[in-house]
């Protein structure tokens, strides 16, 4: 899954990213309305929630909101702000926000808003598990066994492993992972991605004598639908 967040705020915007990325969620972050808005847009992601403050330099969150809609922009938005009254959220509804959220607020309150957000869009975020033969992949606990042996990963190692679960039999890139996974401003090595395949094959095949996860050389990975 992966939000955009548009918060001029720097250190909240940086508060924010940092915890949901650590829920595993793939994080891009505006500090104006105006890249807010191209990035929405125009640069080709297709976000599943977009979290806006209404109070932004350049174009606001109405003004932000209402251009995404007029441009035929679905994604879920939840708004945020420091105001507190009827006619703020009354706005922000009319130009088209699925949600509003005062601040200060909790953090466990945002992500449980996120959840319904997708729910509502028709993600899957309520139970999805993945089963290939005894390698089970859940995506609601992010949580994985191989029979009856839980694994550990970390969110960003189950992220790319759920996603190459998503593709099961087809040959992902490491560009197209770094892409679902990783955020957009991600401007590292794009080797990054051999480390998790690497951590993932140690925790869920190493020790089972499985091989799940198959380098196709000059091409990318394919997780097996056998299981290993």
């Amino acid at each position: 899954m992966r939000l955009l967040i548009m918060e001029d705020e720097k250190r909240l915007a940086e508060v924010l990213s940092g915890g949901l990325s650590a829920e595993g969620y793939a994080v891009d972050v505006a500090h104006d309305g105006v890249t807010g808005l191209d990035m929405a847009s125009r640069n080709g992601i297709d976000y599943d929630v977009i979290i806006m403050d209404i109070m932004m330099p350049g174009l606001n969150g109405y003004q932000v909101c209402e251009r995404l809609r007029g441009e035929g922009v679905r994604t879920p938005i939840l708004m945020l702000t420091a105001k507190d009254g009827e006619y703020d959220e009354a706005e922000g509804l009319d130009t088209g926000a699925d949600d509003y959220l005062t601040k200060p607020f909790s953090f466990i309150v945002l992500l449980a808003r996120i959840r319904a957000l997708l729910r509502r869009r028709g993600e899957s975020v309520s139970p999805v598990v993945y089963r290939f033969g005894d390698l089970e992949i859940d995506t609601a606990t992010k949580r994985c066994r191989r029979g009856s042996s839980e694994i550990v990963v970390t969110a960003k190692e189950f992220a790319v492993l759920a996603y190459l679960a998503s593709r099961v039999g087809e040959v992902v890139s490491k560009l197209d992972i770094l892409e679902r996974v990783w955020d957009f401003g991600y401007d590292g090595d794009v080797n990054i991605v051999e480390v998790y395949v690497s951590n993932l094959r140690r925790k869920i095949d190493s020790p089972f004598g499985t091989s799940s996860i198959v380098t196709v050389r000059g091409a990318g990975y394919r997780l097996n639908g056998q299981g290993g």
